[in-house]
């Protein structure tokens, strides 16, 4: 079995900064790519960064130059860098990665979710 364990998320003050962690674990052979999504209240889930093995990295357009997406291939871990955050931000943070396990075909997975929640 695999599992994406998230953690990192909590409350921030306006233009403050959180970093969220997510670790896969189990019988993994490759995962290509990993990335974080996002829900807020009312909203349909939300792509926030993607990055691939090689490093190439894609983020909303709401994201980009606040927040920085990173892996550590050897630990099978993402990272979410978030700063200057915003009371918009607000959501529940997903991991998601799709992986390759010895003797099944690719398969996406999901962490439980990590709540962010941005107020004064």
């Amino acid at each position: 079995q695999v599992q994406l364990v998230e953690s990192g998320g909590g409350l921030v003050q306006p233009e403050g900064s959180l970093r969220l962690s997510c670790a896969a674990s189990g019988s993994i052979f490759r995962i290509d790519p990993m990335g974080w999504y996002r829900r807020a209240p009312g909203k349909p889930r939300e792509l926030v960064a993607t990055i691939t093995s090689g490093g190439n990295t894609n983020y909303a357009d709401s994201v980009k130059g606040r927040f920085t997406i990173s892996r550590d291939n050897a630990k099978n871990t993402v990272y979410l860098q978030m700063n200057s955050l915003k009371p918009e931000d607000t959501a529940v943070y997903y991991c998601n990665a799709r992986i390759l396990r010895l003797g099944y075909a690719w398969a996406e997975y999901w962490g439980q979710g990590t709540q962010v929640t941005v107020s004064s």
